[in-house]
């Protein structure tokens, strides 16, 4: 069985959401949509995905000299899930829409939790979500603090987590922002909103989180002090981190990789596209454990580290799989994730 998925929006997650259905056997790539006549909707139809768009964007559409395959609605019709891939605050608009035509929903991590029937990270609850209707798949921020909190919890138990956040201040193609030249508060009140996100898929978690941007657009860095249920070792979590999926393990002292610069700059050098990194990276040097506490530092790609989550989410509502494992093993392979040492 191929799921038929449509994509609504091509920016910076719907483009590389799109990319990563196409890989996918059990999946389907029916169209994405655009509002704007603008260089990306002229990617999407260079690329070869079917572009539509809203009924009273044809003309315009047409003005500009963009091929287009249709309407938004037509291409609703066609769908069984939809990738709500809008700007944040905007898929809950378009949620009646989708409702209307009775396709299976998958929003970003922008929307407010409500907006789904639950939120979405493959390694902490993807048994629980099989078969909704809709889910939210969380923040670039969130999903890295669940990547590594799950992955630590199943094998030792997590008491408390408190994480700073230093984010970017803007994504690579921002204009409209930056640079700044200072380090933000972001908020200044305390806890922000990360720990509370992370709660909407761990509802039982002791978590606080506080956040900075600051004037790079690369990417984002975590500090996390984690609480363990017992007394580990520090050989003990590495023994667990080289294994779990999504996470690569960076070392300082053998890469000489100490920065989130020379980090994209080893993903352009592997031929990354767009010097992608959806893996969580952890820096090996930072791993500290004392008695039941976990200290480290790890970094975020914000512009691509959600996408297995979404191929994951989209196989959970359509319920092509029920086994996490094999979701991730499928969507990994696909596209060719990494786990263990980074090397």
């Amino acid at each position: 069985m191929r799921v038929r998925v449509a994509i609504n929006g091509f920016g910076t997650i719907g483009k590389r959401i799109a990319d990563a259905v196409s890989l996918q056997d059990d999946m389907e790539l029916i169209g994405v949509s655009k509002t704007r006549p603008n260089y990306e909707a002229l990617a999407a139809v260079r690329r070869g995905y079917p572009l539509y768009v809203p009924a009273d964007r044809l003309e315009v559409f047409e003005e500009a000299g963009i091929r287009v395959a249709g309407t938004l609605d037509e291409m609703l019709s066609k769908a069984d899930v939809v990738v709500d891939a809008t700007p944040g605050g905007v898929g809950a608009k378009y949620k009646p829409v989708y409702e209307e035509h009775g396709v299976k929903m998958v929003f970003q991590g922008g929307e407010k939790a409500h907006v789904a029937e639950a939120s979405f990270n493959t390694l902490c609850n993807y048994e629980e979500t099989l078969g909704k209707q809709s889910l939210r798949v969380v923040s670039c921020n969130t999903t890295g603090l669940l990547r590594i909190i799950c992955s630590i919890h199943k094998a030792f138990g997590v008491k408390a987590v408190r994480a700073v956040i230093v984010r970017r201040g803007a994504d690579p193609k921002e204009n409209k922002r930056g640079p700044i030249n200072s380090i933000v508060l972001n908020p200044p009140r305390l806890p922000s909103h990360h720990g509370e996100d992370v709660k909407t898929v761990l509802p039982w978690l002791d978590i606080m989180t506080a956040a900075v941007a600051v004037p790079t657009t690369l990417m984002h860095v975590h500090f996390l002090n984690v609480k363990l249920e017992k007394r580990v070792s520090r050989e003990d979590v590495l023994g667990v981190l080289e294994n779990s999926p999504r996470i690569v393990i960076a070392s300082a002292s053998g890469t000489g990789i100490q920065s989130t610069a020379e980090l994209v700059e080893y993903a352009r050098d592997l031929g990354r596209a767009r010097y992608d990194l959806p893996e969580l990276v952890l820096w090996e040097d930072s791993i500290t454990v004392a008695g039941n506490e976990l200290l480290l530092f790890q970094a975020v790609h914000q512009e691509s580290i959600v996408v297995p989550e979404n191929i994951d989410a989209i196989r959970a509502v359509a319920k092509l799989e029920t086994d996490p494992a094999k979701t991730i093993e499928k969507t990994d392979k696909a596209l060719g994730l990494r786990r263990g040492w980074l090397s």
